[in-house]
């Protein structure tokens, strides 16, 4: 396979001169692992005690990774990556809410991300995350298969119909429709409910697609499992493969209450389960809709090499690669150069309600060994290439 992800020119060919060098110096901030913690912490304060960091944050660490502070801030950024071929999905990324008014007003901006869908060819699909349309310990309760009181009863029947308004507008309006994965012991109950709403609304194509984390060693079984069930009831599946986001929260719960981890022992075990489950969906595709979550080249090129082999074109609407803005761009435009189908995901929210979305990612990136150093590459690669002119 042609090694296209180290072409840097068309990587950042629509950075600017400053953007790349900000780029620089925030993978160069996030490289060192004391300072994200410190730049955490700070952060955290700040935000908490209201001091003026929001201007700061916004122009440094918000940009690079947001889109904008509301889906029409996003805009500019949408177009803009459309014109070198790579496709938007607008996520709404406010966390950790438990109010009620706070879920519904998260349903209506899911709606609002869909009919923004519906309008843009550059923006594909819509996402939601589970505990953005419902209580975090209602999913934990049902997948311990407890017994809910009446009011708790009402709660999930609301959080239901929440996911079913979701659903049912993606599919009146043809777009797919992202269901995130979250923490592994609320996930069983977000499966079964997303798995409904597959029966329900893929009944012609894959328009709902659940998420496996592929850094638990279970789910390719739960795929074979889920499949084994459309068949029998035929539904599409569509799934978004993606490693996964919460190892250190996973292993450390696990070890406090004593049960097996639900993680791969090794980062390589990882990586060969997240490519069984692609060569598991490829095989069926007739039947299933892939997303392919991932700033891993190697299994990048493997998707490709299995799509050359089993002579599915490039641009199959069935299959798409998807990245996060502001990360792995050397994977996202010379995929989208080639001629396949990639989106990256666009944060956005006001900057106070993303900051714990964003202190994630930059935890993220300093647990996963190489990534940051190989944007630093990328990077540099590029300003010398630029100065060499």
């Amino acid at each position: 396979m042609e090694k296209i992800f180290d072409n840097t020119q068309v990587a950042f060919s629509l950075k600017s001169d400053t953007e790349l060098d900000r780029a620089y110096f925030l993978f160069k901030m996030i490289d060192s692992e004391p300072l994200v913690r410190i730049g955490t912490a700070v952060t955290n304060f700040a935000i908490k005690a209201h001091l003026p960091v929001e201007g700061l944050i916004r122009a440094t660490v918000f940009d690079h990774f947001c889109g904008g502070v509301n889906e029409n801030d996003c805009l500019t950024v949408v177009d803009k990556m459309f014109t070198k071929g790579v496709s938007s999905v607008l996520d709404y990324s406010v966390e950790g809410k438990e109010e009620e008014e706070q879920f519904d007003a998260a349903l209506e901006m899911t709606l609002r991300t869909i009919d923004f869908a519906k309008e843009r060819l550059a923006i594909p699909f819509a996402v939601f995350k589970p505990t953005g349309l419902g209580r975090f310990e209602l999913y934990e309760k049902l997948g311990e298969k407890q017994t809910l009181n009446p009011a708790e009863q009402a709660e999930w029947d609301r959080v239901v119909a929440r996911f079913d308004k979701v659903c049912s507008e993606a599919h009146k309006k043809d777009v797919a429709l992202l269901i995130d994965g979250e923490e592994s012991w609320m996930q069983d109950a977000a499966d079964d409910l997303v798995t409904d709403m597959m029966r329900k609304y893929n009944k012609e194509k894959a328009i709902v697609f659940n998420t496996l984390q592929m850094y638990r060693w279970d789910r390719l079984d739960y795929l074979k499992k889920i499949h084994e069930v459309a068949k029998t009831e035929d539904f599409y599946i569509g799934m978004k493969l993606v490693r996964g986001a919460y190892m250190e929260k996973e292993n450390k719960r696990a070890e406090e209450k004593g049960y097996v981890s639900p993680i791969c022992v090794s980062k390589e075990a990882t990586d060969v389960n997240y490519d069984n489950a692609v060569q598991y969906m490829l095989e069926h595709i007739d039947k299933m809709a892939i997303f392919a979550g991932t700033h891993n080249e190697l299994s990048s090129y493997k998707l490709m090499e299995m799509m050359a082999e089993k002579g599915i074109a490039k641009n199959d609407s069935r299959i798409w690669f998807g990245q996060l803005y502001g990360m792995s761009d050397n994977i996202s435009y010379n995929l989208a150069e080639n001629g396949y189908n990639d989106a990256k995901y666009l944060p956005f929210g006001p900057v106070k309600d993303v900051m714990p979305y964003l202190i994630r990612r930059a935890e993220e990136n300093t647990s996963v060994a190489g990534q940051t150093s190989r944007e630093l590459s990328m990077i540099k690669a590029e300003r010398k290439r630029r100065k060499g002119k």
